[in-house]
């Protein structure tokens, strides 16, 4: 990586808009040099800019939000930079509520929604491009030259539908501000303190869960978004499954690479943090240091999702053998898993309680526990006591979206005892895990960890599985990995 200089707090722009890093290997600027970087360059202004295309799901999206609240001030902030270290930082991805709002990605950028008599003036506040004239395009760290060109505040716009205006005029016009504002917290600490005196805890907290059960029934353009997530999640599967040899020579990591060159290329990143957890790592429910040894034999649980450009996740696991073939015990626990997977599924159709799922599916595991005498009955005592939850320890399913667990700040009433609606996308995801030093089961189950999940769309009429690309049973699984192996 160059060596940039750093760029000067905003306030001190017009006067020193650069500071020299402390070892950096040239001493300052001549003014010669800073005179000639500011001419000679063309103009490349994007004009005929085509506005995003969930710019109408959008703008209907800011009409509910104003609707919810009239007479207030909403703030919603993309959010910053956050330090990796030193003077490098992570890849940037906007706060959900900000880009649900805007379809707008950027770093710094804040919603406002202004309260007028006729409801809301909407302004997206963002950074402008680089300035030329101060030098902080080539200076800065955060310079056009060192990290790319920004839109204009013309061509955003132009892209988003939203009149723009420049974000570092923006503290200063809300301590200023008069009447009841809301704010979306946790995302931008300079935001907030210019609101300090002006906000409650629970009056945002509103506004935060308002935005969360917005997003519980998605719309035409997030389905489709879901698809290709889901879509290119099955590709990254067929990727790790064609490579398992090399991940035999190496690790977990082989496969978590794999899995992320095909996240990469079709989309903008992997939802969360991939999940190649192979022989007993299948136990930890989220093992997510893939630094194991994949062995012939053992079983592969993959846990895994490709982001959209959008953001919009999917989340899918198989559990695979590794040498194609199911042992006589994997299998019985897996098909275990599916049939349980199965009532889950069934389960989900509009009408139905959220929780409907969830209790198919474990009394299924319920009664597989039971029949091998792992656990003593009946069926319904262990439901009643949850004694199942030792080796199926998580709930069955979530919510899916912008966030890998969507909606996640949704009342209760609304989400976990809440009913199912066409347009709502969730998880069916059982699992059985029989941890290794599990002295209470036979030694043949210790290290066995299965878990299938899958992408389920609520219709008019039941329901849509969007990974219905991978098979499932037991034997499909087989027969597709033979047939990706050659």
């Amino acid at each position: 990586m160059s060596d940039a200089l750093n760029p000067e707090t905003p306030e001190a722009e017009s006067e020193e808009p650069v500071k020299q890093r402390k070892n950096g290997l040239y001493p300052g600027v001549s003014d010669e040099l800073a005179e000639n970087m500011k001419s000679g360059w063309a103009d490349t202004e994007l004009h005929d800019l085509e506005q995003i295309p969930q710019a109408a799901e959008t703008a209907r999206r800011r009409a509910a939000l104003s609707a919810r609240f009239p007479g207030e001030r909403l703030v919603i902030p993309a959010g910053n930079l956050k330090t990796r270290s030193n003077d490098t930082e992570y890849s940037f991805r906007a706060s959900v509520e900000y880009a649900y709002l805007t379809g707008n990605q950027s770093e710094d950028g804040v919603l406002v929604l202004e309260p007028t008599a006729e409801g809301h003036k909407e302004t997206i506040y963002l950074l402008p491009r680089s300035d030329r004239e101060n030098g902080e395009f080539w200076l800065s760290g955060q310079g056009e030259l060192w990290v790319g060109r920004r839109h204009s505040l013309t061509e955003s716009e132009a892209l988003y539908g939203i009149p723009a205006a420049d974000v570092r005029e923006l503290a200063d016009k809300l301590r200023e501000a008069t009447g009841p504002v809301r704010v979306v917290r946790g995302y931008d600490a300079g935001i907030e303190a210019a609101l300090t005196d002006k906000v409650t805890a629970e009056r945002d907290e509103e506004l935060r869960v308002f935005l969360s059960e917005a997003r519980l029934v998605k719309d035409a353009f997030e389905i489709g978004e879901l698809q290709k997530a889901v879509d290119s999640t099955v590709r990254g599967f067929e990727d790790v499954v064609k490579v398992l040899d090399k991940a035999e020579a190496t690790s977990e990591r082989y496969i978590e690479g794999t899995f992320f060159l095909r996240a990469r290329v079709e989309g903008n990143d992997v939802g969360y943090g991939s999940i190649c957890a192979a022989g007993a790592h299948a136990c930890t429910l989220h093992w997510v240091r893939n630094d194991g040894p994949v062995r012939s034999g053992d079983l592969l649980l993959l846990d895994a999702g490709v982001e959209t450009h959008t953001l919009y996740t999917a989340d899918v696991t198989r559990t695979l053998p590794v040498n194609g073939t199911y042992s006589e015990i994997q299998k019985k626990v897996y098909d275990a898993v599916y049939e349980a997977q199965e009532a889950g599924i069934a389960a989900v159709k509009p009408g139905a309680k959220y929780r409907d799922f969830h209790d198919a599916a474990q009394r299924v595991l319920a009664e597989r526990l039971v029949e091998w005498g792992l656990v003593e009955g009946p069926v319904e005592r262990v439901l009643e006591l949850g004694l199942q939850r030792r080796w199926t320890l998580h709930g069955t399913g979530h919510m899916l979206g912008l966030d890998v667990h969507d909606c996640a700040a949704a009342r209760v009433e609304t989400y976990v005892d809440g009913t199912l609606e066409p347009g709502m996308v969730l998880t069916v995801e059982p699992g059985l895990y029989f941890q290794a030093d599990d002295l209470t089961v036979p030694e043949e189950y210790r290290g066995i960890g299965v878990r299938i999940e899958d992408d389920i769309l609520v219709t008019e009429d039941g329901n849509r599985n969007l990974s219905d690309g991978l098979p499932r049973r037991s034997d499909e699984v087989e027969a597709w990995m033979a047939s990706l192996k050659g």
